[in-house]
């Protein structure tokens, strides 16, 4: 990886021994606690911060963003936590909301969202494939043209450049693995490469990465990505078999699955990354997992096993010298 660093600078990361990587929690899987209960847990975890949910039924709802947005901003921070982004259901500039989400996001120091996804057709009837299996029978319709959805896309992200522009926020496309558009990555970058990283960027899931780059082509989406990056989510996995007895993804523990952190990390060093690091828990844990408001496990238990998760993440980071 020797001397690509220079191709890999993070515009927004200044000198080495300035950045200070925040790691924050995903609080849709806070969304059992009130706000000032969720500023609280997240703190007494040790975290540095909160990734709120501006979405329907999280944390803020779009059509109350800007009422409550800056109450929960000022209940986080007065927690000793810094809110350096949010998670919105924004796609482009024509969902619900978009423009009040963005501005008062700018409004009140938040200078990140994470941004929806794309499909690869907006006909409902196409089959979703990721989890085909070949024993049903074939759905048609399978092909799309790949060119010609992806010019299509990018003119809509160019309108939402645009509007953060504007406002000087940064919209972070979080790839997501199956049949959607930014799983393969590749995709991703064809979209969002000819415009400023300031605007439009990419929020890497290391986790989604390896699921649909296997051995090493997580490798080549980040050296692809690494100067897109405004932010990252961390999540583990190994492959299983459902109760169906189809392979797929099972999320799990950090540390417990095939996700080569270590290594990854190494990369973001040498990037000189500079963004909000995003612990998600994706697996079964109570209902957390999903975003659920009643639990099914004890909270004592639920909250160790997070705080485990984090002192294994905080110990890959020191280990690569990026806290």
């Amino acid at each position: 990886m020797a001397g690509i660093s220079s191709l890999w600078s993070n515009a927004e990361g200044g000198s080495e021994s300035a950045r200070r990587l925040p790691i924050v929690y995903f609080s849709k899987h806070l969304l059992w606690l009130d706000w000032e209960h969720m500023a609280e847990t997240t703190k007494e975890l040790g975290f540095d911060g909160l990734d709120v949910t501006v979405r329907d039924g999280g944390h803020v709802e779009p059509a109350r963003v800007r009422e409550d947005l800056p109450k929960v901003a000022k209940i986080v921070r007065e927690a000793g936590l810094e809110i350096p982004m949010i998670t919105a259901g924004i796609v482009d500039v024509n969902s619900p909301d978009a423009e009040a989400i963005i501005r008062t996001a700018a409004e009140v120091g938040i200078s990140r969202y994470r941004w929806g996804w794309f499909s690869w057709s907006d006909d409902k009837k196409v089959p979703d494939l990721s989890n085909f299996s070949a024993t049903i029978e074939r759905p048609s319709g399978l092909l799309i043209n790949v060119p010609d959805r992806l010019a299509q896309l990018k003119k809509r992200v160019a309108r939402l450049a645009a509007l953060n522009e504007r406002y000087k926020v940064c919209a972070m496309y979080h790839n997501h693995s199956g049949d959607m558009v930014g799983a393969s990555v590749w995709d991703l970058w064809l979209l969002i490469k000819d415009f400023d990283p300031r605007w439009v960027s990419s929020n890497f899931d290391i986790g989604h990465a390896t699921v649909e780059g296997g051995l090493n082509g997580w490798v080549n989406s980040t050296r692809l990505m690494a100067p897109f990056m405004r932010g990252v989510a961390i999540k583990d996995f190994k492959w299983g078999k459902n109760a169906k007895g189809d392979w797929e993804p099972l999320w799990c523990p950090l540390g417990e699955g095939m996700v080569n952190f270590p290594a990854y990390f190494a990369m973001l060093k040498e990037a000189k990354f500079s963004g909000p690091v995003q612990l998600h828990t994706e697996y079964p844990l109570g209902g957390v997992e999903n975003g659920a408001r009643t639990l099914t496990m004890d909270k004592a238990q639920i909250l160790a096993t997070v705080r485990k998760d984090l002192n294994t993440l905080k110990g890959w980071m020191r280990q690569a010298q990026l806290i």
